[in-house]
């Protein structure tokens, strides 16, 4: 249960999956935060990290955090819920997926960063996952994390499905156009991103290793991002992700064909209507790039419409790891405990 610490009420976290990328993250973001204890980090039972000081996982946490790592399990999972306040999975689609029963709707609020989650047709998850979804009670149930654009729902959730980093970045840029109506019938955005190599996660495969790495489209026509984007947008949309020979970062560049109607001011007007009083966004007059966000939660976004053409071409960037995932899990958290979203993140 929370906790009082200099008259403040705690609220008790764990990570589960804590030996990843993400999960370092989640570590230093929570080990920060004014309202948030960190009391346990858990590894897959079989893990080569498990029983050891995160310290010595994440060679960036010693001094930082000496929490020692424990193996998790079925058992260990059921009583999770009623032990702590805050879960963070930054575990598999398929772990999220099979232990999501045993977590929903007690007394932890939910935090999955896997992919488990983030669709609702389970016909379509299958075709994109591989697996058959059996857990009909908590994807109904489930708020997806979109923290700018589903805070009132996020506050009152119990389990937060936490967007991708392609969507994140993606949907950031679609999504004020969207609502306001002016985007061209019959027009798909069209979105090519590129990503990191961390975004693969710290598995070593020939195809993200680091050398072997050389700018390139992969999952095109059929990356699994591309169904959740299309959901979330409430539009299809062309989606190409690539693959960039550097640590971290998503770039997106969007192009969308806007109704004849629309004018630049209807543009400026759709971004600061959805974006002035966003903590985490940050309206650009250059064209945003990777080592701006890198290492911060923001998410920078700049466009340039042709009135002539009626074309808007949308750049948006994110930090994969941040608010493509770990720091976007802390707004949610935020939002979810009643705090302002930004708490622990500026």
């Amino acid at each position: 249960m929370s906790i009082m610490r200099n008259n403040l009420k705690m609220i008790r976290c764990c990570i589960v999956g804590a030996s990843g990328y993400t999960g370092a993250e989640l570590v230093k973001l929570i080990k920060r935060h004014p309202k948030m204890q960190l009391d346990a980090c858990f590894v897959s039972e079989n893990s080569d990290d498990a029983n050891k000081s995160i310290g010595l996982v994440h060679a960036e946490l010693q001094g930082i955090c000496d929490i020692v790592t424990q193996p998790i399990n079925t058992g260990v999972i059921a009583s999770l819920a009623d032990e702590f306040d805050a879960i963070f999975l930054a575990t598999p689609h398929e772990a999220s997926h099979d232990w999501a029963d045993d977590l929903a709707f007690k007394h932890a609020k939910v935090f999955d960063l896997s992919g488990a989650f983030r669709l609702s047709d389970v016909a379509i998850f299958k075709q994109f996952y591989g697996f058959e979804h059996s857990q009909p009670t908590v994807l109904q149930e489930s708020v997806y994390g979109l923290a700018e654009w589903n805070a009132d729902i996020i506050k009152t959730a119990k389990f937060v499905a936490i967007p991708g980093c392609y969507p994140t970045a993606s949907l950031l840029a679609i999504k004020p156009l969207m609502v306001k109506g002016l985007i061209a019938e019959g027009h798909y955005p069209i979105i090519n991103a590129t990503s990191g190599v961390s975004g693969a996660g710290k598995k070593l495969a020939l195809g993200s290793h680091f050398c072997s790495v050389s700018l390139q489209a992969y999952g095109v026509l059929g990356h699994r991002h591309t169904p959740e984007i299309n959901e979330h947008a409430g539009a299809d949309v062309i989606f190409t992700p690539h693959l960039g020979q550097y640590k971290r970062g998503i770039l997106a560049t969007v192009t969308m064909k806007l109704k004849r109607s629309s004018s630049e001011s209807d543009v400026v007007d759709a971004f600061q209507s959805a974006y002035a009083d966003k903590a985490m966004i940050r309206l650009k007059n250059t064209w945003p790039k990777i080592d701006d966000v890198a290492h911060t939660a923001f998410c920078d976004i700049a466009w340039k419409y042709d009135a002539n053409s009626h074309y808007l071409v949308v750049s948006t960037a994110i930090d994969n790891l941040l608010k493509g995932a770990a720091s976007q899990a802390i707004q949610c958290a935020n939002l979810a405990f009643g705090f302002e979203s930004s708490e622990g993140l500026l």
